[in-house]
């Protein structure tokens, strides 16, 4: 017989949003396994279900996950919030899982990222997820010099304690006039989504105590289009360099993608790293 690994969605906070689904799989499977045994006995309880629950966590998944999969045959798994495998010690199951041989089934439910970028307001067609940010030196910064150069929106998790922190880099690398969004305590009494520039974000939040999971969408790069949309004509067309850099810095267009998107457009090369300098977005780079 295969071996059957099941990821449970839990809610993210309303207890309300369990699938029918999920509360099938979670009485019917043969071993229940859980990232945080005391959050998902709360859900357990509340479900009515009694079942004994293991633990697999970053720290335990590798030594136990192989074993359990040996003594059971249906193995159903929860995180602490949300989809398994997003964020959370899911994706290192699937992994071992997989090597195993066993079946891998992943049940639809609640996730945060979902409804926090329908909230935004923001470009939904193209989006990236990209988990929560790097804390510190090169990973970081590279991380969020991909954010400012996306034409995708991007969706960034972060706990409350680093949330002024990270809105203050993702200004300074996209951008304060970047639209974005803060949403927090979704599907809960104190759900909020606030909406603004990065710029005004900062300035809300530092002056504000948050709790809660939140999560941060940044909106894509203007383009050269975007910058002149409103004059009904390429972007170029009658503009000098200066003008053009203008209208394209108060877009969010700064520092290197400046420097860049007036090279792509035939401004001198000289003229072009001379003008990003003088809208920098955080340190400029060759």
């Amino acid at each position: 017989m295969t071996k059957r690994v099941t990821l449970v969605p839990t809610p993210i906070g309303n207890l309300g949003d369990i699938t029918a689904r999920a509360v099938e799989v979670l009485r019917g499977a043969e071993r229940l396994a859980a990232e945080d045994t005391r959050r998902s006995r709360v859900l357990l309880d509340h479900l009515g279900i009694d079942k004994p629950l293991e633990r697999l966590d970053a720290h335990t998944m590798a030594q136990r996950a192989p074993t359990l999969l040996a003594q059971y045959d249906w193995l159903a798994y929860l995180t602490d919030a949300g989809t398994p495998g997003i964020s959370d010690p899911g994706a290192d199951l699937v992994k071992v899982a997989l090597a195993a041989g066993a079946s891998v089934e992943v049940l639809p439910g609640a996730t945060a990222f979902v409804p926090a970028l329908v909230a935004s307001g923001l470009p939904t067609a193209r989006f990236t997820f990209e988990g929560f940010l790097p804390r510190s030196g090169s990973a970081r910064r590279r991380r969020l010099r991909d954010i400012a150069g996306s034409s995708a929106t991007s969706i960034v998790y972060e706990s409350p304690t680093r949330l002024v922190a990270s809105l203050a880099d993702l200004a300074k690398a996209c951008g304060e006039g970047r639209e974005a969004s803060v949403s927090r305590e979704l599907s809960k009494l104190f759900e909020e989504t606030r909406r603004g520039t990065l710029e005004e974000l900062h300035a809300h939040y530092a002056e504000t105590t948050v709790k809660g999971e939140i999560v941060i969408v940044v909106g894509p790069v203007a383009t050269l289009d975007d910058a002149a949309s409103a004059e009904g004509e390429h972007p170029a067309a009658g503009l000098g360099s200066e003008e053009l850099a203008m209208r394209l810095a108060q877009a969010g267009v700064r520092g290197r993608l400046l420097r860049d998107a007036l090279i792509a457009v035939g401004a001198p090369r000289n003229s072009a790293y001379r003008l990003a300098l003088a809208h920098p977005a955080g340190a400029t780079e060759d």
